[in-house]
């Protein structure tokens, strides 16, 4: 290959190149290189950014011309030369090279990576659905033996380079996203885990359970965030040992409830005093003056049996509907 590489250099360089990178991914698939490797690959000879992205199998690899990996979320341009893992298939890797067409020899490189890391996902990854129920609950059991969980992420095709979050929702199978897949949280009420590698999902899943207690359904009569991060609970997550669903409810939830049943407007006035930095924020997300604001908070008070207004106050009021959220949860 070598020889034949070197004449046909002689005669058109760009073949002799494009005979150069066959033999090339040619060693890296018989040495069972792994997808990472031929991404590098297709970067170090092209001399540009190469990304591969499998949406079905929830890998992303980008890999600089120098050979380090630099991951993004940024969505690739369609300008760059890209080439689709099977044939019709969308595009699934890029050379981060925009302007002119692609030249022969970046085809090769695109063609010849795009098939071997194909033949390695292929092998590696499979092709079973993320929502797997069977898989899925294997992967986020803390009593399952962890070959068992590893095995289940395997068939998932969950990278395991890459960090997952666990996915909590009232009536619904769990979920398993990656860490940055914002724009894919379920609808509705939800508690989302913290980002962990494959071998700790249990701990994310057990966190987002959690965290779904913490949730509110966004209503008049439910208000707060319908979607928690189990992450910016911090030490509000321990109130959640504290108070037990069906139990009987501290006094202050108790006393909320009451006064809630007298003024059908006190949970999302009381809610937007909690959530916003000051009372005139307050009267915005209330959407009333602030001098309405005001008065209503005297009658609050009034039937709470505590101010409100106070930064002891405002805090108490803040635990009391936290605490009716979990013990209704």
């Amino acid at each position: 290959m070598k020889e034949l590489a070197g004449r046909l250099t002689a005669l058109d360089p760009d073949a002799g190149a494009a005979v150069r990178v066959i033999a090339y991914f040619d060693r890296l698939a018989e040495s069972r290189a792994g997808v990472e490797a031929l991404v590098r690959g297709a970067a170090v000879l092209s001399g540009a950014p190469a990304r591969l992205v499998d949406p079905d199998r929830l890998v992303r690899v980008r890999v600089e011309p120098d050979g380090t990996r630099r991951d993004t979320d940024l969505p690739p341009d369609p300008a760059w030369p890209c080439a689709a893992l099977t044939p019709g298939g969308a595009p699934a890797l890029w050379l981060e090279r925009a302007g002119a067409r692609p030249s022969v020899v970046d085809s090769v490189i695109l063609e010849r990576a795009a098939g071997a890391a194909r033949l390695v996902l292929d092998r590696t990854r499979g092709r079973a659905p993320l929502d797997d129920p069977a898989l899925v609950e294997t992967l986020l059991d803390a009593t399952a033996a962890e070959p068992a969980r590893l095995h289940a992420a395997r068939r998932l095709g969950l990278d395991n380079a890459a960090p997952f979050r666990a996915v909590a929702v009232p009536d619904g199978p769990p979920r398993v996203l990656p860490a940055d897949a914002g724009a894919d949280v379920p609808a509705g009420r939800a508690g989302i885990g913290p980002a962990v590698p494959v071998p700790d999902l249990p701990r994310s899943w057990a966190a987002a359970r959690t965290a779904l207690r913490f949730a509110a359904e966004g209503t008049a009569q439910d208000p707060g965030p319908r979607i928690v991060h189990a992450d910016g609970l911090g030490g509000l997550a321990l109130l959640a040992d504290l108070v037990v669903p069906g139990a009987e409810p501290p006094p202050d939830v108790r006393a909320v409830e009451a006064a809630a049943a007298d003024a059908p407007w006190l949970l999302a006035t009381l809610h937007a005093v909690t959530a916003t930095a000051s009372l005139r924020a307050a009267a915005a997300e209330a959407n009333v003056h602030h001098s309405t604001l005001q008065d209503r908070l005297v009658h609050a008070e009034h039937l709470l049996g505590w101010p409100v207004r106070t930064p002891q106050g405002r805090l108490r009021l803040h635990l009391a509907l936290t605490m009716r959220r979990l013990a209704r949860s």
